[in-house]
């Protein structure tokens, strides 16, 4: 079997080895399920949850935070990268405020965002956007950064514009470090999304699980708990394949297809 099928056997392994213990677990030392449900609990309960149409409603509000919020991220990230990574004196100094944003507990920002943005979706819009940015700008400054001295003296050499060196040398070579900073960022706006939600929400999964663990049901949160996991999954994965799709050429692509 090649490496690169192997994980469509190993992973579904995994997972119900470890249903498989968590289920042996609760059985064995009779675990209240007010403390932790068994698996059997939680698919009753994810099944439960599903056969209600209001469920997919709030699916659909976080998919739609999450989604636009990456979005923004992107846009922004790619060409303020871009920028700073062609302007190295804008870089170095901006580049102290960058590390400063980029340490700060973004979940200290919520009430800031709800005071000015209210309690609706634009809070939780603009925190997944502020969370997926930053390791899509830098690793856009990396990119741009790391082209070869000597593929730049070629495009000086056949008098290439600055736009023109961006679009055939800089920006193919930023690619691959454009969607690995995508395969993060969407993860991170997932997050940001769902914490809003936590925080300052009426609707959306997040909300959901807040909803269920103040009516003490344990079962049902776990069961929004794997919602989460799946939509999470879902996004990134369709990241991934952008990757392959964008960059069938770059090592981290094509050395997949030949293992």
């Amino acid at each position: 079997m090649k490496i690169r099928y192997l994980g469509w056997v190993t992973t579904p392994l995994l997972v119900v080895g470890l249903v498989l213990v968590w289920q042996f677990y609760v059985t064995a030392f009779k675990v209240s399920p007010f403390i932790l449900p068994s698996p059997s609990e939680v698919g009753a309960a994810l099944v439960e949850i599903l056969s209600d149409g209001k469920t997919y409603w709030h699916i659909g509000v976080t998919l739609f935070e999450t989604v636009l919020g990456f979005i923004i991220a992107t846009i922004l990230g790619v060409v303020l990268g871009g920028f700073l990574g062609k302007v190295r004196w804008l870089e170095q100094t901006l580049n102290p405020l960058i590390v400063g944003l980029q340490v700060m507990p973004k979940v200290a920002l919520i009430p800031l965002f709800i005071v000015w943005f209210g309690f609706g979706l634009t809070s939780k819009v603009v925190l997944a956007a502020v969370i997926a940015f930053f390791p899509i700008m830098t690793n856009t400054v990396l990119g741009i950064k790391s082209v070869e001295a000597g593929h730049r003296d070629v495009m000086r050499c056949i008098n290439a514009s600055g736009w023109q060196t961006f679009r055939e040398l800089e920006f193919p070579n930023a690619l691959p470090f454009i969607l690995t900073g995508m395969e993060v960022g969407i993860v991170l706006s997932t997050i940001g999304a769902i914490v809003g939600e936590y925080l300052g929400g009426s609707q959306g999964l997040g909300y959901m699980a807040v909803a269920t663990l103040n009516a003490f049901d344990v079962k049902g949160m776990f069961a929004v708990i794997v919602l989460l996991t799946v939509l999470g999954l879902v996004l990134y994965f369709i990241v991934v394949f952008l990757r392959r799709f964008a960059t069938p050429w770059h090592q981290s692509v094509a050395g997949r297809k030949e293992t």
